[in-house]
C-alpha cells in the first residue's frame, strides 16, 4: 500500500500505534497509514477500498479479514470551509487537510505521532515522541485541558495505553483527568462500550482498572459500582473484580476466548449487590430482590455505557445463577447443571470464593456434582423440560404446589454482605 501510494506521487507513511509498538518490541495488531492523498484519491488507487465516516473521513482498504485504515493528513486549524467544527470545546468534525507537520501536532499523544517512511526507512518525529517512547512516558500534544475537551475519550486512552505499554502518564497529562472526568458523560455510549472492551479485554485489565480508579474515571463510568466499592469495608467486592480481571488477562495471554458478558458481570457485580441490599432493606423477599436488582443495575448502567442485550442478558443470567448454587434439591441441581450459563456462573462463584472465602461448601458441592454428572445428554434436557410442566405430547399438566423454600436467601444475604 505504501509503495503504491508513493509510486502514484503521494507521500505515505506507517503511523501511530504500529510504529510505537514496534519501537517497544511489541506486536502490532493494527496498521494505519497517513498520506497526503485525499480519501477519494486513495479509493481511486485501490479497488478494495471503501470510504467511511462523516466526522472524520477515512479510507478503509480491505485485504480479506484485515483492514488498513488510511487517513489524509489533517490540518491543525480551520480553513473556513465548515469542514472543521467545534461544539462546547469538543471537536465534532475534522476534515480540513494539511501537511505531515500539521498532522503530527493534532494527534493525541507524542508516542502516537511517529511516522515510518519507506523511502529511507526512517522514523519521522515532529513532537518528541521518539524520546518519550524510549523513556516510557505518555504525554499529550498541546495544552492538556483543551485536548481532553476536544475529545474526552482521550482520558481513557491515556490510561489504556499506559497500562498496555507499562508507561507512566506525564504529570501535566495526568493532572487534569480527575477534574475533567465528568466530560465523559458527553461521549457517545456506544463508543464508551467499545473503549471498555479495549481497556479490559486486551490483556491488561487489572492495570487498566487500577488506572481508572486512580484518576476517577471508574467512578464516572460505573457510579453505582464505585459507590459500592467505597462502602464495602471488607474489600471483597474489589477483590472479585481484580481476581476476575487477572483471570481474563491470563486467558488473553493464552489466546483463549473472553466474554464481554462475563466482563460486565464483574464490573457491575458491586452495583448489583448494592441494589439487592437496598431492595431487601425495603422489605422485599430475597429471590425477588435478586431478580429486580439485576434489571435495576443494568438500567442504571445503560445511562452511561451502551451495553447490547446480547451481553446484558447473559450477564444477568450469570448473576441470577448465583442463587441456584444454594439449592440442593435434586431436580433443581439437574436444571442448574443443564443451564447454558452454568460454566460461566460457576466460574463467577469461584471468584466470589477467592474474594471472601464464604462459599467453600457451595464450591465443593458443585465441583463434585459436576464431576459425577458428566456430560449432559439430550434425553436429560428433554426430561428437564417435562419437569417444567410439559408432557411429551405437548399438553400442560397441573403442577403440585410446594412449600416455598428459603434456599436462595443465603445467596442474597451473602451478595448483600459482599
Amino acid at each position: 500500500m505504501l509503495y503504491r501510494l508513493r509510486e502514484a506521487g503521494f507521500g505515505a507513511y506507517l503511523v501511530g500505534g504500529a510504529v510505537r509498538d514496534l519501537l517497544v518490541a511489541g506486536n502490532p495488531k493494527d496498521f494505519d497509514v497517513a498520506t497526503d492523498a485525499t480519501p477519494e484519491q486513495v479509493k481511486g488507487l485501490f479497488r478494495n477500498c471503501r470510504l467511511i465516516g462523516r466526522r472524520f473521513r477515512l479510507a478503509h482498504v480491505v485485504f480479506g479479514r484485515e483492514i488498513i485504515e488510511v487517513a489524509t493528513f489533517r490540518a491543525n486549524s480551520d480553513d473556513g470551509t465548515g469542514d472543521r467544527e467545534v461544539e462546547n470545546g469538543m471537536l465534532v468534525r475534522d476534515n480540513v487537510y494539511g501537511s505531515i507537520e500539521d498532522d503530527a501536532v493534532r494527534r493525541d499523544f507524542t508516542c502516537n505521532a511517529l511516522y515510518y517512511a519507506i523511502e529511507d526507512f526512517s522514523v519521522r518525529d515532529y513532537t518528541g515522541g521518539f524520546e518519550d517512547v524510549q523513556a516510557g512516558i505518555m504525554r499529550l500534544i498541546g495544552e492538556p485541558e483543551q485536548r481532553y475537551r476536544e475529545d474526552p475519550v482521550r482520558m481513557l486512552r491515556a490510561v489504556r495505553l499506559a497500562a498496555k505499554l507499562g508507561f507512566t502518564i506525564e504529570p501535566g497529562t495526568a493532572g487534569p483527568i480527575p477534574q475533567l472526568a465528568y466530560l465523559l458523560a458527553d461521549a457517545a455510549p456506544a463508543r464508551l462500550f467499545e473503549e471498555m472492551l479495549k481497556l479490559f479485554l486486551s490483556g491488561h485489565g487489572v492495570a487498566s482498572f487500577e488506572g481508572m480508579e486512580r484518576y476517577g474515571l471508574f467512578a464516572q463510568l460505573f457510579p453505582e459500582s464505585a459507590a459500592a466499592l467505597k462502602a464495602n469495608r471488607s474489600g471483597a467486592l474489589r477483590r472479585v473484580i481484580v481476581e476476575g480481571l487477572a483471570n481474563t488477562d491470563a486467558r488473553v495471554a493464552a489466546d483463549e476466548p473472553v466474554s464481554p458478558a462475563f466482563l460486565f458481570a464483574l464490573l457491575l457485580w458491586p452495583a448489583y449487590c448494592r441494589a439487592i441490599a437496598r431492595l431487601q432493606k425495603q422489605g422485599m423477599a430475597a429471590d425477588e430482590a435478586m431478580r429486580l436488582a439485576a434489571d435495576v443495575a443494568t438500567a442504571r448502567q445503560l445511562e452511561q455505557i451502551a451495553l447490547p442485550r446480547r451481553f446484558s442478558l447473559p450477564m444477568q443470567e450469570i448473576w441470577l445463577m448465583q442463587m441456584r448454587f444454594g439449592s440442593r434439591q435434586k431436580r433443581r441441581v439437574q436444571r442448574t447443571l443443564a443451564h447454558p450459563r452454568f460454566r460461566a456462573a460457576f466460574d463467577f462463584l469461584l471468584l466470589r470464593q477467592a474474594a471472601s472465602g464464604e462459599h467453600t461448601a457451595e464450591v465443593a458441592f458443585w465441583q463434585q456434582t459436576r464431576e459425577q454428572a458428566g456430560p449432559v445428554e439430550p434425553s436429560f434436557l428433554d426430561a428437564v423440560e417435562h419437569e417444567d410442566g410439559e408432557e411429551a405430547g405437548g399438553e400442560r399438566r397441573p403442577r403440585r404446589r410446594r412449600r416455598r423454600r428459603n434456599g436462595s436467601g443465603s445467596t442474597a444475604e451473602s451478595a448483600a454482605a459482599e
